[in-house]
């Protein structure tokens, strides 16, 4: 496996931790945007709800990662 396969691997399964978070934030009637934003400002699990293991699954990305993948969405790169 090269290098980009994993790098597309990665980047597939953040986005998709990220989807499932705010899905699950969104489904417990949580204001999504803003709990992902104060977990990510303040690496407090909290912020993320247990349900469907939301949590769970976004505690194993490190957060750097998770931060680098928006901003590589962001800009399109």
């Amino acid at each position: 496996m090269t290098n980009r396969n994993f790098d597309e691997i990665k980047d597939q399964y953040i986005h998709d931790a990220l989807v499932l978070a705010y899905n699950a934030l969104d489904e417990k009637g949580y204001n999504a945007l803003n709990q992902l934003e104060g977990y990510l400002f303040s690496d407090d699990p909290t912020y993320i709800t247990p349900y469907k293991d939301a949590r769970k699954t976004l505690e194993a990305i490190d957060r750097d990662e998770l931060m680098k993948h928006i901003l590589k969405g962001y800009f399109g790169i």
